[in-house]
């Protein structure tokens, strides 16, 4: 599968943004990366390596990177926004009157914006309704960026109410260490994707405790239960979630050492207090804030979530992970769904 050179503009330099460019600009792609801070952008130009977010991948020589957003959209043909759930929003306000009138939207965060409960595409089309609904693709799968920056055999979704759109972002995107499958249930991409993070942190709390592999394979095949049971009461298609932005994500979040998620439930198994764990990273754990507003969205669409109940009441209510496991294990007894 072959695509004609594009101009894309990637919009966020963490490790994920920075993956991606390398990605497209080994394709042959020209990449203008953002970053929006003038001396971070200023160190990865003169780099040529994120040192930062993601040591020891050198940038391909065609990769520019800016710290003015305008400056990256210039006739940008695909705009990549590769910037955590929770800043979409405030960092798009931002650029929205610089993209291209006729630019693909490919949404690469994982996360559900805490307060308003939406999903990626939700806040995009908030702020770009003209994207909507042919333009806009969400990207997800199980994609570490230390891997995908080093080659390593990788395999994601893109998803788009247009099939023909999401087609595009698959050809732009395909390489022969990153395939593409093409999807149009964005609903199902979109919550796969942000949900499975609240799993990664139980698992990773079940880690601290010292629990086994009993537990974590319990907490795999429970937790997809309750990701499949509200994706699907908001538009998601059940073999959604049997996919690689369901199951294949959930596997890779909960067992992989590259996982944020997995690291920050494991210090709070441990006893460290959230606070503490988040001040000591330089990268954004999707999953934390992602439980409240998947906490608060299973409640209002009555959905029982009870391991996505116990992760906010460890997390935020400070209960003790011992007694939340307990509670789990003694609940009513039922038939497996």
């Amino acid at each position: 599968m072959t695509t004609d050179k594009k101009t894309i503009a990637l919009m966020g330099a963490g490790s994920w943004g920075t993956a991606l460019a390398l990605l497209l600009a080994g394709k042959g792609h020209d990449v203008r990366l953002w970053e929006f801070r003038k001396e971070a952008a200023a160190r990865l130009q003169k780099d040529r390596e994120n040192k930062e977010f993601l040591p020891g991948v050198l940038f391909h020589e065609s990769i520019l990177v800016h710290w003015v957003a305008s400056r990256c959209l210039v006739d940008a043909e695909a705009v990549v926004l590769a910037i955590p759930s929770q800043f979409v929003r405030s960092a798009l306000a931002g650029f929205a009157e610089s993209i291209p009138p006729r630019a693909i939207i490919v949404s690469a965060a994982k996360g559900i914006e805490e307060g308003t409960m939406k999903r990626p595409s939700q806040v995009v089309q908030d702020l770009l309704p003209f994207a909507f609904p042919d333009r806009y693709v969400a990207l997800s799968g199980p994609s570490h960026a230390e891997e995908v920056s080093r080659g390593i055999p990788t395999t994601v979704v893109a998803a788009s109410s247009s099939l023909e759109t999401a087609r595009i972002v698959q050809e732009i995107f395909f390489t022969p260490t990153f395939r593409v499958y093409a999807s149009q249930d964005m609903a199902g991409v979109e919550l796969g994707g942000a949900l499975k993070n609240v799993i990664a942190l139980a698992t990773g709390i079940c880690d601290g405790l010292g629990f086994g592999d009993n537990t974590k394979g319990a907490l795999l095949t429970r937790g997809l239960a309750e990701i499949s049971r509200l994706g699907i009461k908001l538009g998601g298609q059940p073999r959604t979630f049997a996919g690689l932005s369901g199951m294949g994500d959930l596997i890779t979040t909960c067992m992989s050492r590259h996982s944020r998620n997995r690291y920050v439930g494991e210090q709070v198994g441990k006893g460290k207090t959230l606070d503490a764990v988040l001040a000591g990273m330089t990268m954004v754990a999707e999953g934390v804030r992602t439980t409240k507003s998947t906490r608060d969205l299973a409640r209002r669409e009555g959905v029982p979530m009870p391991i996505t109940e116990a992760v906010y009441d460890i997390l935020f209510e400070g209960k003790d992970p011992r007694t939340a496991v307990t509670e789990l294990m003694t609940r009513d007894l039922k038939v497996e769904d």
